[in-house]
């Protein structure tokens, strides 16, 4: 298992090293550009410059090209390697400029590698009918005891596998070998967006949205669910930062500063809202993206104003871009 320093070491180099990312500034990194990647029903999209011009992403001559990728539904970035998942599994080790093909899997819609997939090769796929397993890097999959439903979201915070589903949210103490849940209080039903505390292993809290519509909180690590607010609103994503818990919905765009227990609503929403996305988080919290039935829009004051930030009309079914640095992100490494 690498250092911390050594890790950090890497996710530095990368981040400066990667197409438009970074500049030195003294001693210390400073983003002055980011690198987003787009997925979409046409496949994946790439923009260096914050999201004013998309290119597609098609790969180079030397390696496969993204031909038969499909949807882009996945796609998740771990320092220089980029993963995305459709009609199959595809990672890039060059930011995106060359690919190669791990596996024929067809019709993922999420997936899950190890944070450090050089010394842990398991990956984690959902599709539309179970969770699937890999443990030679996403070159082949083994079903999971998560069978017959389709999955929405993977979080692995270790030794806890979470995952949001049509049965709602279920829980695996051994990847995947048995499951429990969903536990009582939450409603029955697809479970399409979840967040989880930074430091789940110790604080088990999460909050899950069901299609029923509204927020539910569990503080037992899903044990056990209670309404939390947000009732009759179709929530499409959370994101956690810190004091401030964010519900991209439907009906609008929402920050609870207590955990829950009150919500204030910022802005209507600028289309039906599938992923939410705070860049360089939780440094800078400020900036975010958010993609949506009716294109992507970019905000710089934490969701009171949305802007269009490309792909006008369109349904987009994911944003990510290059994780900060481990210092700015003030998390464990997950193990």
């Amino acid at each position: 298992m690498r250092t911390l320093a050594a890790a950090l070491a890497v996710v530095v180099a990368a981040l400066l090293a990667a197409p438009g990312m970074g500049q030195q500034w003294g001693s210390s990194p400073v983003v002055s550009s980011l690198t987003l990647f787009v997925g979409t029903a046409e496949g994946l999209w790439r923009s260096t410059d914050w999201s004013h011009t998309w290119t597609r992403v098609e790969g180079r001559p030397s390696g496969v090209p993204l031909d038969d990728l499909g949807a882009a539904r996945a796609v998740v970035l771990l320092t220089t390697e980029v993963w995305a998942g459709g009609e199959g599994v595809y990672v890039s080790e060059d930011f995106g400029e060359t690919w190669a093909r791990r596996g024929g899997t067809a019709g993922i819609r999420v997936l899950l590698p190890s944070r450090w997939p050089q010394a842990d090769p398991t990956v984690f796929a959902g599709t539309g009918s179970g969770l699937l397993r890999s443990r030679d890097g996403g070159k082949t999959f083994e079903p999971t005891a998560l069978a017959g439903t389709t999955v929405y979201r993977i979080e692995w915070p270790g030794p806890a596998l979470v995952v949001a589903c049509d049965r709602g949210v279920v829980v695996s103490k051994d990847e995947g070998m048995r499951f429990d849940g969903p536990g009582a209080g939450l409603p029955q039903g697809p479970v399409r967006a979840m967040v989880l505390s930074s430091f789940f292993a110790a604080d088990p809290v999460l909050f899950a949205a069901p299609a029923s519509g509204g927020v539910f909180r569990s503080s037992d690590g899903g044990a056990t669910w209670k309404a939390s607010g947000l009732a009759g609103q179709t929530i499409g994503d959370f994101v956690w930062l810190g004091p401030f818990l964010y519900a991209a919905a439907d009906g609008g765009f929402f920050r609870s500063q207590d955990t829950g227990e009150s919500w204030s609503r910022l802005s209507a929403s600028p289309g039906r809202p599938s992923r939410l996305l705070f860049p360089l988080a939780p440094a800078a919290g400020l900036e975010a993206f958010l993609a949506t039935d009716q294109g992507l829009f970019r905000t710089r004051d934490a969701g009171e104003h949305w802007e269009a930030a490309g792909f006008a009309g369109q349904d987009i079914l994911t944003v990510a871009t290059f994780p900060p640095p481990e210092p700015l992100l003030q998390k464990k490494p997950r193990r």
